[in-house]
């Protein structure tokens, strides 16, 4: 395994001189230097403090949603499994960028290995890809329970829900390892500095001296099946969904039925429109600093926004908490 991992990393790349004859040249980047934000000596320390705050509170909010999913009868309905597991997505994405971007704060900079720089792009890409595939599912879950409310139930089962997430993982881990495999088989030569606070898709190929063409391709192929499809599908459900709103006679019912997915719809908004943003014009040389902080909205603020989103003015998430807060009280 080491051995394929190392053929991967430091292959001999074939390329044609001035004679015509081919040349093998081997990778001479190992590590590699994360910059992150310059020039902030005076808010470096409240720059910690804040983004550790909000490790703490996004693993402790997405944490509750899960504790309280599994502990409260009230919560067990197809859409809560749904969000406990975005909850453990964030999670994972938020551990996979946080902890290092608090390093090269607190130190001005950090460095890591070139396949620990492919390997946190690597799981940052299969928790991206697998949040979309998650919210494509809940828009239909939401879409079956406003304008199909009939055939919800023997649509949306356990056995739906189950499969679904399985599927949604498995795909996720596919991309993973695409990621992984075709950015290792890569020549890189150098410079080793990226000018960024994590490894991104851009900036990793920037450090590469091959031909990266066929993994644009691959790139376009896999963010049409993985993102613009479960994208469209969304905006076609939530098109559906408020056609059968405006249909609805009384201005309560209607106020209910957008009560039931309105939280949904603003983490789609939130989330898409971010990535969108930042991966839509993509463009080589340094990263700005907009680029940096809108980078800083879909992997840090993203999963920080969801648990409040989700859980806020939510009567059920509110009735288990207060179910949980009661039992503890008497317990103690």
């Amino acid at each position: 395994m080491l051995a394929f991992q190392s053929k991967l990393l430091y292959p001999e790349v074939l390329s044609t001189n001035t004679h015509g004859t081919e040349v093998a040249y081997h990778n001479n980047v190992t590590k590699v230097v994360l910059l992150g934000f310059q020039n902030i000596e005076s808010i470096r320390v409240l720059l910690f403090l804040l983004l550790l705050i909000i490790y703490c509170v996004t693993i402790s909010g997405n944490l509750l949603i899960m504790v309280l999913f599994h502990l409260s009868k009230i919560l067990q309905s197809p859409m809560y499994f749904f969000i406990t597991q975005l909850s453990f997505l964030d999670m994972m994405l938020s551990t996979d960028i946080l902890p290092n971007l608090l390093h090269i704060i607190l130190y001005d900079g950090c460095t890591m290995s070139l396949i620990g720089c492919i390997s946190q792009f690597s799981f940052c890409a299969s928790a991206g890809v697998s949040e979309c595939l998650l919210l494509t599912v809940m828009s239909y879950d939401r879409y079956l329970a406003i304008c199909k409310p009939l055939h919800y139930n023997s649509v949306i089962n356990q056995r739906f829900c189950i499969k679904s997430v399985i599927i949604i993982w498995l795909l996720g881990f596919k991309v993973m390892l695409l990621d992984s495999v075709s950015l290792c088989s890569l020549h890189y030569c150098g410079p080793n500095i990226i000018d960024h606070f994590f490894c991104d898709y851009e900036p990793i190929l920037e450090l590469s001296c091959s031909d990266p063409s066929w993994v644009h391709i691959q790139t376009v192929v896999l963010g049409f099946f993985y993102v613009l499809a479960p994208f469209t599908m969304i905006v076609i459900s939530y098109i559906y969904i408020v056609l059968t709103i405006l249909r609805i006679p009384s201005i309560l019912g209607r106020q209910k039925a957008f009560t039931t997915c309105s939280s949904h719809l603003i983490v789609v908004s939130i989330f898409f429109g971010s990535i969108t943003i930042v991966y839509l014009f993509p463009t080589r040389g340094k990263i700005g600093v907009l680029g940096k902080v809108l980078s800083l909205f879909y992997t840090i603020f993203t999963p920080l926004l969801n648990p409040i989103i989700y859980t806020f003015r939510n009567k059920d998430f509110n009735k288990a908490l207060d179910k949980i807060k009661s039992v503890s009280g008497i317990l103690w």
